[in-house]
């Protein structure tokens, strides 16, 4: 947009609590800044109307009359949704009603908030200016047109005094800033301006197509249209003496009074002729009681809303999408798991995501506690992201080991808690005199353990730079005083240990393919690989230990399943120990040089 040119739109808004509700042709969008300050969105398209008679003028006006105090309740309720918190269980009640009458509770609650604001409409607007009417008939004049002009400045005077009322509450004046909003956003695109918050600023806050002007319009209208029907032989004869009877024909010619309405407000909008001013400006003038100059976060909430509804507009297939609401921690939990279950990912899987998103500890995950929408995207992200295969601790980017946060990426495999039991089988002989060399360090995991446990001299070494770097900002993040060195096995390494400590890639070579896929297409090949029968580097080891050792060194080994007697065959000279792990499976090697 060139800032020259003028556009018309037929899109129009509405404002609801936090947020502001932008309605096109095609497609309707809300857009609510919840409690962390997020600008939340949901946006649904339009049904078009089947039957050509409600696109009639005078007829389209009514039905959009009725549609809308059923669409705006509905947003207010969502919009109220997303900011408040979540309601919980069904109550008692609700369980009932909707088991008895197969009723949507939402639905329901919808229809019950239309009819009875109607019904609170119709007692302010209708009967207590009829009942005034009525007195004004009796005591002044009984002029039809002067008694219906009475009573259509005691509906106006009712309707700017509870305006005024209600004003004096925090949430509608601020209801009234998003009204400001809204209209500065419109005026903003039909000026031709691009939609930033600083050109919506500048903007007024009133405009031709207003519910406010519009309600002006019918109170106007209602008038002279009650006239005239008044003026009727048989109504003036018939029913004219029963105020309750004329006051219930008045409403059912409602919707003749908000068709005629709406075909006005349409037509105003379009023109700026100067002798049609004048019928704007009343309208014009009400809008200055509800709207209010909105601050810059409520602008980028209704230009949120305006490009969502234009997008919908201009194209077809421009999604639709539902609000990030609060929600209990519970079914946060089980929606988490469901979207794993279809992965067949398992569901402690699902428990970590939402106690990383959330902060709530696994065993707190059936609290009765709601979460908000900035801790539900954060367990909905990590979500998305398992179901791809890649591994949770990659995809958090750290894991416990040992009670010490390491940092976790594709530069390493994820330390695991087997290892955790390598590292607590070797700190019984380890101690602050001690000289600790790990081998094949990955992560620096086991290295950074036993440092920060012991305070041991330890030397780590790997053969990839990757790892290394990913070694060395963990040892840095958690200040632990590691030698890192790159080598091959002992390639570079000088000295002699009192323990080298190791878990060394042992899956067959063979065997990587069929692994799991946030195994295989994840975790380094590298770190997994272990040669035809996965054993390569137990044979380095077990072939350098007694000149790598001090006098009664000892080595202490991680093995796969079924490899430990393999391994343990291969330390002659040594005083050998297989030991199982929690699960019951031969997992580490103990050989004490003699």
């Amino acid at each position: 947009m060139n800032g020259k040119s003028c556009k018309k739109t037929s899109i129009g808004g509405q404002a609801v609590l936090e947020g502001v509700m932008m309605r096109g042709k095609t497609g309707m969008a809300t857009a609510v800044r919840d409690a962390d300050g997020i600008i939340r969105l949901e946006a649904e398209r339009i049904k078009p109307k089947k039957s050509r008679i409600l696109k009639f003028p005078i007829i389209r006006g009514a039905v959009s009359f009725i549609s809308s105090l059923y669409s705006g309740t509905k947003i207010l309720m969502r919009s109220a949704a997303v900011y408040g918190e979540e309601e919980g269980e069904p109550s008692k009640f609700e369980k009932w009603l909707a088991k008895t009458f197969h009723a949507d509770v939402m639905k329901v609650a919808m229809t019950l908030g239309v009819i009875l604001g109607l019904a609170f409409s119709i007692f302010l607007f209708f009967f207590i200016p009829s009942l005034l009417g009525g007195v004004f008939s009796r005591y002044v004049t009984e002029d039809i047109l002067l008694v219906n002009l009475f009573e259509g400045l005691i509906r106006l005077l009712i309707f700017i005094s509870y305006i005024l009322l209600v004003s004096l509450l925090k949430d509608i004046r601020r209801t009234f800033m998003y009204h400001g909003a809204e209209h500065k956003t419109i005026t903003c695109y039909e000026k031709g301006l691009d939609l930033t918050v600083e050109n919506a600023r500048k903007c007024r806050r009133v405009h031709d197509r207003c519910g406010t002007t519009f309600t002006f319009f019918v109170m106007t209208v209602s008038i002279l249209v009650f006239s005239l029907f008044e003026a009727i032989p048989f109504v003036h004869g018939v029913i004219g003496s029963y105020r309750i009877l004329k006051a219930l024909f008045k409403i059912a010619l409602l919707p003749i009074v908000a068709g005629l309405s709406y075909e006005l407000l349409k037509f105003l909008s379009k023109t700026n002729f100067f002798l049609f001013i004048p019928l704007k400006l009343p309208g014009l003038g009400l809008q200055m009681i509800t709207t209010r100059e909105p601050d810059d976060e409520m602008l980028e909430v209704a230009i949120a809303a305006f490009k969502k509804a234009l997008l919908m507009d201009e194209d077809p297939e421009e999604p639709e999408c539902r609000f990030v609401c609060p929600e209990k921690l519970a079914v946060l939990t089980s929606e988490i798991k469901a979207k794993l279950a279809e992965k067949g990912i398992d569901e402690s899987d699902a428990e970590w995501i939402v106690s990383y998103a959330t902060g709530y500890k696994r065993s707190e995950l059936g609290k009765d506690v709601t979460v908000g929408g900035k801790a539900i995207d954060k367990a909905n992200a990590l979500a998305e992201e398992r179901v791809t295969g890649r591994p949770l601790w990659y995809i958090v980017g750290n894991a416990n080991f040992y009670g010490y946060e390491i940092k976790t990426d594709e530069r390493a495999l994820i330390p695991r808690p087997e290892t955790e039991e390598l590292v607590e089988r070797a700190l019984r002989h380890i101690n602050g005199e001690s000289k600790v060399l790990d081998l094949c360090t990955g992560s620096g995991a086991i290295a950074i353990a036993v440092k920060l446990k012991t305070g041991a001299e330890v030397t780590a070494s790997d053969v990839s730079e990757d790892a290394l770097s990913l070694a060395r900002e963990n040892a840095e993040t958690l200040k632990a005083d590691i030698n890192f060195i790159k080598s091959d096995m002992f390639e570079n390494i000088d000295g002699k240990f009192d323990v080298i400590i190791s878990n060394p890639p042992y899956i067959k070579s063979g065997d990587i393919a069929g692994l799991q896929t946030e195994v295989k297409d994840y975790e380094p090949t590298l770190a997994l690989d272990g040669g035809e029968d996965g054993l390569d580097f137990y044979r380095i080891i077990a072939s350098n230990a007694r000149e790598r050792l001090t006098e009664k060194g000892m080595v202490f080994l991680e093995v796969g399943a079924d490899q430990a007697d393999s391994v343990k065959d291969m330390f002659d000279g040594f005083f050998v120990d297989v030991i199982k792990d929690i699960s019951g499976v031969e997992r580490i090697i103990k050989a004490v040089k003699i």
